[in-house]
This record gives structure tokens, sequence and C-alpha cells, in this order.
């Protein structure tokens, strides 16, 4: 269950689409997206990504937008949305979707993918993960 053990079921998330790395961030009271669970990201990384601003990074860019944020070659190319430590985490393709309330007013956090590889992601993937996003505001707002 999301709620019980959010790290377990990240890992679910990843393990079905083939992912290494994955966060799961939850907009806290100051208005920030709290780091709730991440799999495969570097430990010198953790304390950057523990509380982003709307509008920085991959997952602050997915909750101000209001859409899904993806770079295919993270390595590459930070798409002008990604810091440059982003790369050590040695992600190509990355994928963030927002989550919202139920009513879509708020967004209540960031759910992101990555692979090792390049990707681009296909609209039934980010259409799949943004499902998985509404399970989420469920969980929280049950």
């Amino acid at each position: 269950m999301i709620t019980d053990n959010p790290t377990a079921w990240l890992q679910g998330i990843l393990t079905e689409r083939q992912c290494q790395t994955g966060t799961l961030h939850r907009t806290n009271s100051d208005g920030l997206l709290e780091l709730v669970a991440a799999i495969g990201v570097p430990d010198h990384l953790l304390p950057v990504i523990s509380n982003i601003p709307f509008g920085k990074g991959i997952a602050g860019a997915a909750a101000e937008s209001r859409e899904p944020v993806e770079l295919c070659n993270l390595q590459q190319n930070l798409g002008g949305v990604a810091k440059k430590k982003a790369r050590d985490t040695k992600v190509s393709g990355s994928l963030a979707v927002p989550i919202f309330s139920s009513d879509g007013e708020r967004v209540l956090g960031t759910l992101g993918v990555g692979m090792i590889q390049p990707h681009d992601f296909t609209e039934e993937e980010k259409k799949s993960l943004a499902e998985e996003a509404i399970k989420v505001a469920q969980a929280w707002e049950s």
C-alpha cells in the first residue's frame, strides 16, 4: 500500500516499467515538494531532492506546469529544467508527473521514474504513470 510502505510501492512501479530510479514527493505545508520515497538516487543527492520548490528541477517543473515533464537523455540534454547534479543519477530517460487532488485544484506532489538508457516515453507510458498518480492521491486523501 502506498501509505504503509511508499518505498515498496514505488519499487513495484519501477519494476513494472523497467525503470531503475524513482521518486515520490508530497507537497508540504510550506509549498515545497517533500521527498517521501526514493529508489536508485545516490545518497549525496538525497539532501538536494528532499525539499524541492515548484518550478525547480524535473519534479518541480511537473508540479508547476501541472503537466508531465520528460527528458529522453538527461546525460546529454538537461532540457532546461534539470540541474547539472541530476546527471549524477546516471539516469538518461526521465519522466515526472504531477499528483492532483481529487478536485483537480491542488498539486499534492509528483511521481517520477527514470531509466539508465535514453528513452522517449510514449503517450501510453505517460498516461499509465498519471494513473498511478491518481492512486497516490486517493490514498493520501483517504
